[in-house]
C-alpha cells in the first residue's frame, strides 16, 4: 500500500485538537499525507441532536475513510462519542488504529478500541504508518513495549 495519501477519520476528544495537528504533521514529515474527515475546532459541529450528529454528520465521514485513528489521551476512555465512532468503524470493516498522544505515560483505552482495534502504537511515525496501512497489528504501551497478551476476539459463524 502507498504511504502517500490516506483518507482517515481521527476519533478524539475535543481538548486534544492540537494533538491532531501534531499527529498529521508527524505523518506528513514521514511521507504520509492524511485527509482527515473528523470534526474538530477547525470544522466544528454545531448540531444539537445526537441522532442527527451520528447519522448525518459522523457516519458519512467515518464511512468515507479507509482507516480510523483513535487519538488516545486520559479523557478518551470515557468518551461515549469515541466508543460510538469506533463501533461504527468496526461495523464498516475499517482498520482501527490507536495512537498514544505524544509524551503519554499510558492510561486506559476506550473499551471499543480494546475490543475492535487492530493496533495500538506509540508516537512513532514508522509504526503509525505501518498500522494505518494494515501491516502492523500489535498493541503497545506508549514507550513501544508490547502490552500483555489480549484475549482473541471470537466471532459467531
Amino acid at each position: 500500500m502507498s504511504n502517500k495519501t490516506k483518507n482517515v477519520f481521527i476519533s478524539h476528544v475535543h481538548k486534544d485538537d492540537d494533538g491532531l495537528t501534531d499527529l498529521k504533521d508527524l505523518l506528513k514529515r514521514n511521507g504520509m499525507d492524511v485527509r482527515d474527515s473528523s470534526i474538530n475546532s477547525d470544522r466544528p459541529n454545531n448540531a444539537k441532536s445526537p441522532e442527527y450528529i451520528k447519522t448525518k454528520i459522523l457516519s458519512p465521514r467515518i464511512d468515507w475513510a479507509s482507516t480510523m485513528i483513535v487519538y488516545i489521551s486520559p479523557e478518551t476512555k470515557n468518551s461515549e462519542w469515541v466508543n460510538w465512532e469506533i463501533e461504527r468503524a468496526h461495523k464498516q470493516d475499517k482498520t482501527i488504529v490507536g495512537v498514544w498522544e505524544r509524551g503519554a505515560n499510558g492510561c486506559e483505552v476506550p473499551e471499543a478500541l480494546d475490543e475492535y482495534g487492530h493496533a495500538l502504537v506509540g508516537w512513532n511515525a514508522d509504526k503509525i504508518i505501518s498500522a494505518v496501512n494494515g501491516e502492523y497489528q500489535r498493541f503497545e504501551r506508549p514507550d513501544g513495549t508490547t502490552c500483555e497478551p489480549r484475549p482473541i476476539r471470537r466471532h459467531p459463524c
